[in-house]
C-alpha cells in the first residue's frame, strides 16, 4: 500500500483484525484514485455504557490534491453499527463514492443540467 495510513482508536481496544480490515479497505481505495496523499481513520465508541449495545463511529479523512475529503459515519439509530466491521464497511463505501465524485470533478466529467445550457445552442 502506497497511501500513508494512520488508524486511531478512541474508547475501543486496539485490535489486529480491525487494523487489518481497515488496511484492506484502504488499499481498495487506490483502485479508484492514485491521488490520495494520506488517509486517517478514527474508530471510536463515544459511550462506554450504552443500554442497547456499543455503537461505533467511524471517520475517514483523505487528503487529496486541492483539499480534504472527510467522511463521517455516525450510527444515530443504526444498530447495525454495533458491529465495528459493519461501521467500517459503511464508512469506506461512502469514502469510495466521495472519492469517485472527486475524480469525476477533477476530470471534468460533470453533467450539466438543461437550465445551465447557453440559450440558442441546439440540443444534442
Amino acid at each position: 500500500m502506497t497511501i500513508p495510513l494512520h488508524i486511531t482508536f478512541r474508547n475501543v481496544a486496539r485490535s489486529g483484525p480491525i487494523e487489518a480490515y481497515v488496511s484492506e479497505r484502504a488499499e481498495s481505495l487506490e483502485k479508484y484514485a492514485d491521488q490520495i496523499v494520506s488517509l486517517r481513520v478514527v474508530i471510536e465508541s463515544p459511550h462506554r455504557r450504552h443500554r442497547r449495545g456499543q455503537l461505533f463511529h467511524v471517520r475517514v479523512e483523505m487528503a487529496v490534491p486541492g483539499g480534504d475529503l472527510i467522511i463521517r459515519r455516525d450510527p444515530a439509530e443504526k444498530h447495525a453499527h454495533e458491529d465495528v466491521f459493519v461501521a467500517i464497511r459503511d464508512a469506506f463505501d461512502a469514502a469510495r463514492r466521495r472519492l469517485q465524485d472527486y475524480v469525476r470533478r477533477r476530470r471534468g466529467d460533470v453533467k450539466h443540467h438543461a437550465s445551465e445550457r447557453v440559450l440558442g445552442t441546439p440540443r444534442s
